[in-house]
């Protein structure tokens, strides 16, 4: 088990990573990454057990599965810092024939990685065919997913919901990053989302609202209080109020980070806010 100096360190790290991928190729989604680093850093620095040596059937452990794709720069710096690939390759970051494109996908065959994903809507309901088979192997590990609020503008969501209600799928744990912000501006003006907690409560899910989505304590907390309510009949479902941009204080409060790399003047301010901790790429 990790500190929470450590975690706090590995997630500033993080951020600089974060900040730096996307910098060098001029291409990136920085904001929504930066806004869900807190809460990636705990999953797999303190909750899930999964192993390095990446097997795509993940039998006998935990499973993650990335819907909202274009974060892949603070889900790439996750994976390489918890072992499974070298830290150096994030250098190679959404460059031509290199495994870490811009959206995670699988024929490059880079650890961590079990599904393509960034096209909206479809993250949910993959995990929660993973978690129906790890039922129907006798498997007792969790499934854990990670999507943008704005994803919940998508259809096939609530076919999903609506699934992994009617099916018990109990054993599945959804992240909804509710930064109430997506590419074209605030999730009010472009689709408002309504209740979000009420409509998957009516879906028949038990959820959890984590208020410091970017609080290091807040976020075990919640994960803790989520796993303790699987397997009684439900699906469960965090609602993370996160900042999106978070960390880096010009790329918060609004969505303009959504999909802009930052200039070398505004990364080395990024880099300046948030000091080396467990050492650069």
């Amino acid at each position: 088990m990790s500190t929470t100096q450590q975690l706090q360190d590995f997630a500033q790290q993080v951020r600089r990573d974060i900040v730096r991928m996307v910098h060098d190729v001029q291409s990136g989604h920085p904001g929504g990454s930066l806004g869900c680093n807190e809460f990636l850093t705990v999953l797999y620095q303190e909750v899930m057990d999964y192993s390095t040596n990446f097997s795509m059937d993940g039998k006998n452990e935990d499973l993650f599965f990335l819907s909202n794709g274009h974060i892949s720069p603070v889900f790439y710096s996750v994976l390489a810092r918890s072992g499974f690939f070298p830290v150096s390759e994030l250098a190679t970051f959404r460059k031509l024939n290199t495994r870490l494109q811009g959206h995670p996908t699988t024929h490059e065959n880079l650890p961590g990685v079990r599904v393509a994903s960034g096209s909206l809507g479809q993250g949910m309901s993959v995990a929660i065919g993973a978690a129906e088979a790890k039922k129907l192997n006798g498997d007792d590990k969790l499934v854990y997913s990670l999507h943008g609020d704005g994803e919940m503008q998508e259809g096939q969501i609530w076919e999903a919901a609506m699934y992994a209600a009617g099916k018990n799928i109990d054993n599945y744990i959804a992240t909804i990053d509710y930064n109430l912000k997506q590419i074209d501006g605030a999730t009010d003006d472009v689709l408002p989302l309504g209740n979000l907690k009420a409509k998957f409560e009516a879906f028949g899910w038990i959820v959890i609202e984590v208020e410091k989505g970017n609080d290091i304590e807040a976020i075990k907390q919640g994960l803790k209080e989520a796993k303790a309510i699987t397997g009684k009949g439900k699906p469960v479902c965090i609602l993370l109020h996160t900042e999106m941009g978070n960390g880096v204080d010009f790329m918060m409060h609004t969505h303009a980070w959504h999909g802009k790399p930052p200039s070398d003047a505004q990364l080395e301010s990024a880099l300046n806010q948030n000091p080396e901790t467990l050492g650069d790429y």
